[in-house]
């Protein structure tokens, strides 16, 4: 078999027709969106074409999208426009334990500067404890933030619930929704979310190329500055191939997405049931509530690097993880945030699947992680007697 590519968490592979949607502005379409001239008319019509894509698919308005280089700037945008914004009237932040490092590591900074931050814990499945949350609000707090989906387990949280305590008490909510473009419905009309993140490379679009959601007349603070592009909010030339490509991918990634998510979930649940068909494997995140592509198990006895380049060998990519944190030594904190020892959690593979997937890559997958499992433990030093 041919290549199994099962690290959609990671990253996608860019859709044909979002790269016919990018040509003509790679090749023909030269011009600076903010130029008056002729050829900055057909650049800014694209780049509002493309806005207007974005908006649609969250059922937003366009002047509530502003694009980015991907969701890490947004989520630096939303989370420190904020605090700049809101610093005189409190200076306290809450998120989760098991957040991106785009935002752990934004948070942390705020702490450094004089930002109290709270981070929520979860339990065994990754969920966030709204009773914590309730608990730790304070007449400070100006700022949740909580991811969508987790990226590493696939645990869905109750965003909009989330989003319901802080409109109540006049708090801002962010989310990192990442993960969740394409596989879960987003109504930014209906959900009272003020900011959210997103990423083209996610769902089938270019890598360096995202874009912030920001409800209208919420308050916040520029963090670059150079330009009037994006309204000031994020000043340098845009991207255009980048923008439009990202317009073209979410308005494929949002159509018919509850049969396509219904699809790809009868495929994550047939790659669950085989590989805890193997002895001692357990399932990592929530059963249900979790994305329909993303599989995250720990296989006891057995290191994650071993298995991640033993399966590589036979054609398989996946992920231990974050793309952003591979390399690390340390466990994943996500993993010890919902209870894995570290030994376990070292034990830990994601796989995320995507839509060209089949049942014979999974069902080959399957076979390939039974065998490789049982190699690998017979070399154990710390198997089980």
């Amino acid at each position: 078999m041919q290549g199994v590519y099962l690290d959609h968490g990671a990253t996608t592979p860019l859709d044909e027709e979002v790269l016919e949607a990018m040509l003509p502005y790679l090749k023909e379409i030269h011009g600076n969106p903010s130029s008056v001239h002729s050829f900055g008319s057909k650049a800014r019509k694209g780049l509002n074409e493309a806005r207007e894509k974005v908006a649609a698919a969250l059922n937003a308005s366009p002047e509530e999208i502003f694009f980015t280089s991907g969701a890490t700037e947004a989520n630096n945008i939303a989370i420190q426009g904020v605090a700049r914004a809101l610093s005189s009237r409190g200076r306290h932040i809450i998120t989760s334990s098991i957040e991106h490092h785009a935002v752990l590591d934004t948070v942390h900074y705020l702490g450094q500067v004089g930002f109290d931050v709270t981070f929520l814990p979860v339990d065994r499945y990754g969920i966030v404890d709204l009773d914590a949350l309730v608990d730790s609000i304070t007449e400070d707090t100006i700022l949740v933030t909580v991811m969508t989906a987790n990226n590493e387990i696939g645990t869905i949280q109750p965003i909009e619930k989330i989003a319901e305590i802080c409109r109540e008490r006049g708090i801002y909510f962010h989310t990192d929704a990442v993960q969740a473009i394409g596989h879960l419905p987003i109504n930014l009309k209906e959900q009272p979310i003020d900011m959210l993140s997103l990423s083209a490379h996610k769902f089938y679009g270019p890598k360096g190329v995202g874009a912030l959601y920001c409800r209208k007349g919420t308050k916040i603070g520029q963090l670059c500055f150079g330009g009037a592009q994006e309204r000031k909010l994020r000043p340098g030339t845009e991207n255009l191939p980048g923008i439009v490509g990202l317009g073209r991918a979410i308005e494929l990634a949002t159509s018919d997405i509850e049969n396509k998510s219904k699809n790809l979930a009868a495929l994550r649940d047939r790659l669950i049931r085989g590989l805890l068909e193997i002895e001692d494997v357990r399932l990592n995140g929530h059963p249900q509530k979790r994305l329909p592509g993303n599989v995250n198990v720990s296989v006891l006895y057995v290191e994650g690097e071993s298995l991640l380049l033993d399966l590589n060998l036979k054609g398989v990519a996946a992920s231990s993880g974050s793309a952003c944190t591979s390399g690390s030594l340390e466990p994943s904190h996500v993993l010890t945030a919902i209870g894995l020892d570290h030994q376990t959690a070292q034990g830990s593979l994601r796989l995320s699947l995507g839509k060209s997937n089949t049942a014979g890559e999974i069902d080959y997958t399957i076979n390939s992680m039974k065998e490789i499992v049982q190699r690998l433990r017979k070399m154990s030093p710390v198997l089980k007697k």
